[in-house]
């Protein structure tokens, strides 16, 4: 964390010289006031100047970004991310050579690299971030492939006349296997377990 100690006649003009030292803008920083100062009499005597210590605030997103790249590199599979910013959603669109390592099987590397990275840019943020990693379109294939994987087992469900258990699944994942079973009126599906091996069961619905 960046921080500096300013001196001048006033808090304000201390404020002022710590921000160009630290190159940054109001909204950037933080504000720790040692000493508000003394004019002293008829303004020689007794003068004390103001001390402010100002921190520059970390910048969730970019800490964020670090994180990525630096697991990434430590994993030997260095990428290229950038982001996108929908409200408190913000996506890291992650690319590289080797990003087949960072999705993992069935996505599970991709998404505890999410999870971290959520936890990283909440750390250092003051409004609470939704963080989703997505690997060269990855989320895409595997929601169309969470829909047929619905379809499937609703089949089996209705055939066999029993409920179905599926694999241990992230949050929206298992939101993606209920909407599209939603509007199966003969359809039924509710989670079961707990974090992290919280599942999904497809039942049929008499």
């Amino acid at each position: 964390m960046k921080q500096v100690t300013a001196t001048a006649q006033t808090v304000d003009e201390a404020v002022e010289s710590a921000i160009k030292q630290l190159n940054a803008s109001e909204d950037m920083i933080e504000v720790q006031v040692v000493d508000e100062g003394k004019k002293g009499f008829l303004g020689l005597f007794g003068t004390r100047p103001a001390i402010v210590k100002v921190i520059l605030k970390q910048d969730p997103l970019a800490e964020a970004k670090r994180f990525i790249e630096d697991v990434a590199e430590q994993m030997g599979a260095p990428v290229q991310v950038t982001l996108k910013r929908e409200g408190k959603l913000v996506i890291f669109e992650l690319s590289g050579e080797k990003i087949a390592m960072l999705i993992g099987k069935r996505g599970q590397t991709l998404n505890s690299l999410q999870y971290l990275t959520q936890l990283v840019a909440n750390k250092h943020s003051e409004q609470y971030l939704t963080v989703m990693l997505d690997a060269e379109d990855y989320r895409s294939r595997r929601t169309q492939t969470l829909k047929q994987l619905a379809e499937k087992m609703a089949s089996k469900a209705l055939y066999t006349k029993k409920e179905v258990p599926l694999e241990p699944m992230p949050s929206y994942e298992r939101k993606v296997i209920h909407s599209a079973l939603m509007n199966k009126k003969n359809i039924k599906t509710y989670s079961a377990g707990t974090e992290p091996n919280r599942y999904i069961v497809i039942a049929p619905h008499k």
